[in-house]
Order: C-alpha cells, then sequence, then structure tokens
C-alpha cells in the first residue's frame, strides 16, 4: 500500500491534470448550455497548457542563458520551447474564447436561449 501512496504523490501533477481533462472533456461534451460548453472548453484548454509545460520540467535544469560553469551542454538547460508554445496557446485560447462569447451572446439576442436542445428544435422547425 505504502508504494502506490509513493508512486501517486510522485506524479499528483499528472493526476490533476487527467482529472482537469476529464472535466474539460465532461462538460464540453454533455452539457446543454453553451456557456457552460465553453467554460469546459477553457478547462480542457488549461489541462492541456498544464499538460505541456508539467512535461518539459527537468529537475536541476537551469534556465537557459548559457552560463559559463555549466558550459553548453544542453542536458542542463530547460527547454524553453513548450512554454513558447503554450504563451502562443494561450493567446490563442483568448481569442477563441472572446470569439465564442461575442457569438453566444450574438444567439441569445436572435433565439433568446443558449440552451442546446432548444437550438436544435428551432432549427429543426424553421
Amino acid at each position: 500500500m505504502s508504494s502506490v501512496i509513493d508512486v501517486v504523490s510522485g506524479r499528483y501533477a499528472w493526476l490533476i491534470i487527467v482529472a482537469l481533462l476529464g472535466l474539460g472533456l465532461w462538460a464540453t461534451l454533455t452539457e446543454r448550455h453553451l456557456i457552460k460548453k465553453l467554460v469546459g472548453l477553457s478547462i480542457f484548454q488549461t489541462a492541456i497548457f498544464l499538460f505541456y509545460i508539467e512535461g518539459s520540467v527537468r529537475t536541476g535544469g537551469e534556465v537557459p542563458v548559457i552560463d559559463p560553469e555549466l558550459g553548453s551542454n544542453p542536458e542542463a538547460y530547460v527547454n524553453p520551447l513548450p512554454h513558447v508554445l503554450m504563451l502562443t496557446g494561450l493567446v490563442v485560447a483568448v481569442a477563441v474564447l472572446g470569439v465564442a462569447l461575442a457569438l453566444a451572446v450574438v444567439i441569445h439576442r436572435s433565439f433568446g436561449t443558449l440552451d442546446d436542445e432548444e437550438l436544435s428544435a428551432e432549427k429543426r422547425q424553421s
């Protein structure tokens, strides 16, 4: 039993990431309200960002600024590329969320609801 606890305690970040992935995917796929779907999408995106950042962590790694003591050995430094890509991903995620919220406002003004099933029924009637 203690070995299971040791394994889980060393990987708690991965468990949180998996929980966020599951929660975000569940909310995106099962919720009927469009705003709740967008919240689920944001949670899912956050889990993906955490996955990449956690995967790029190197124990004992230094900031990627060449230090004369460490030399130019790439094993001594942390790879900055995943962090830069996640910054780009954050900008895209904010833009997508902004456009989606603007579309939700237009949908609510046009149809008076943000319920997915009511909107589908409205489409079938017209």
